[in-house]
């Protein structure tokens, strides 16, 4: 499955069924930079059993405070609609491996 970008109009659709990681990331942003290729590999491993969503928080900023995003990047897990997880910063695949898996 491939990686979605969404928006304040559709977040609420694109997080609401099954296990979810957003990203709340910014084109400016270094370490949002480093974490795509993590994402883009997770996505082609685990793609099947966990959705990824993209979401810039410069143009979605109802997202961004709803969620109390404060710094980037974000990564929450959404379970059918509800935050489960939350980490902030760059992580390793390892580890986001490892929180998807207590979820999915």
């Amino acid at each position: 499955m491939a990686i979605s970008h969404a928006t304040d109009q559709n977040f609420q659709t694109e997080t609401g069924t099954g296990v979810v990681l957003a990203d709340f990331w910014a084109p400016w942003c270094g370490p949002c930079k480093m974490i795509a290729p993590v994402l883009e590999e997770l996505d082609a491993e685990i793609g099947d059993k966990v959705k990824i969503v993209k979401i810039d928080v410069d143009e979605n900023q109802e997202s961004a405070a709803k969620f109390g995003v404060m710094s980037i990047p974000t990564l929450l897990v959404f379970k059918d609609g509800e935050v489960v997880d939350k980490v902030v910063g760059f992580q390793p695949k390892e580890a986001l491996a490892e929180l998807l898996s207590k979820h999915a």
